[in-house]
């Protein structure tokens, strides 16, 4: 992993990211979503805070399973991307609202295979579906976000199919939480922390919402 990184939506407040224009319907009990934002051990501390979402699972999509470990996919000639694998409850947190904080909040989605100084297509930008309406409605708001001129360039995000997902080592599982004060936490993952207890107190659960200094 690679020094801090600024990411531009940190300085825009929520309001000026559109609500998406519809949500995806989803039958109450658990859905899923795979997104790529950079290094993982950052995107996975934004999501295990959103109120809705039931488990977050660091891995690697986009590749093949031979290569599916962190040795290989580091070289960034595996095809693979870091990811996570976000488990939701559809009747608390939506499809659509988890993609409004994704790009908000989990990374830049302007950056073109790299978030910061981690540069590689690895850790490109990516929302991988797994049925046509998840890849509508990506696309749809990624259209939205363009229009809408909240990043002075565009949104360079892809939108693949999931072919697989590969989880990654134990020891990159909830790695924010359990290294709360390692360097490269601090600087990326910190940050994005602060600005979802600050922008989105609503979407927090409980324990995340308290004047927690870890999370600042």
């Amino acid at each position: 992993m690679s020094e801090a990184c600024n990411i531009p939506g940190l300085n825009v407040p929520r309001s000026r990211f559109p609500t998406p224009e519809r949500e995806l319907q989803e039958s109450e009990g658990s859905a899923h979503v795979v997104l790529a934002g950079g290094c993982f051990w950052c995107v996975e501390a934004v999501f295990l805070a959103i109120d809705g979402v039931t488990r977050v699972e660091s891995g690697y999509a986009g590749g093949s399973a031979e290569t599916a470990n962190y040795e290989a996919v580091c070289t960034g000639s595996t095809g693979h991307a870091e990811v996570i694998d976000v488990h939701y409850d559809p009747a608390k947190v939506g499809f659509g609202e988890l993609l409004r904080v994704f790009f908000s909040v989990a990374h830049d989605p302007t950056q073109l295979n790299r978030q910061g100084n981690d540069v590689g297509t690895q850790y490109r930008s990516a929302v991988f579906y797994e049925t046509e309406e998840q890849k509508a409605l990506t696309e749809a708001y990624i259209q939205q976000l363009n229009e809408s001129g909240v990043y002075s360039a565009p949104v360079v995000t892809t939108v693949e199919p999931l072919e697989a997902f590969y989880p990654a080592e134990a020891h990159h599982q909830n790695f924010a939480a359990r290294n709360p004060w390692q360097p490269y936490i601090m600087a990326v993952a910190a940050p994005k922390m602060e600005k979802l207890a600050t922008a989105w107190p609503d979407r927090l659960k409980p324990e995340f919402s308290q004047d927690d200094p870890d999370l600042a």
